[in-house]
């Protein structure tokens, strides 16, 4: 983790893109969409779904209870979804329905939750 972020930082720009609930995520992770997308990680399972199961027991966690491996992630995370929010999807059209937008989701960020609330 660089040393540029500190802890608190890390933590408000985590808090500020994961905009999906642990219980969001949960269910999103278990369908059909959620596996289609990302990088396998070696074992059948996309780096951004265990990516996913992470951020789960990390905002099921308080604060004080965060671990260094979790701190870590955490500007991983961050650290995604900022770059990958800049590339957009590649269908304007369809976005809602986009693999961008599939995979932003199993790193806990709905680029549509917004405009729909």
């Amino acid at each position: 983790m660089p040393d540029s972020k500190d802890s608190e930082d890390i933590y408000t720009d985590f808090k500020q893109q994961v905009n999906m609930t642990a219980g969001e995520i949960e269910k999103w992770l278990k369908t059909d969409e959620s596996k289609s997308v990302g990088q396998d990680s070696g074992d059948g399972e996309s780096i951004g779904h265990k990516s996913g199961e992470h951020i789960i027991e990390i905002l099921r966690k308080k604060k004080a209870e965060l671990t260094a491996a979790d701190k870590a992630h955490m500007h991983k995370v961050h650290s995604y979804i900022s770059r990958h929010l800049k590339q957009g999807p590649h269908h304007q059209e369809d976005i809602e329905n986009s693999r961008w937008r599939y995979s932003l989701m199993n790193w806990g960020h709905d680029p549509l939750k917004n405009k729909k609330e």
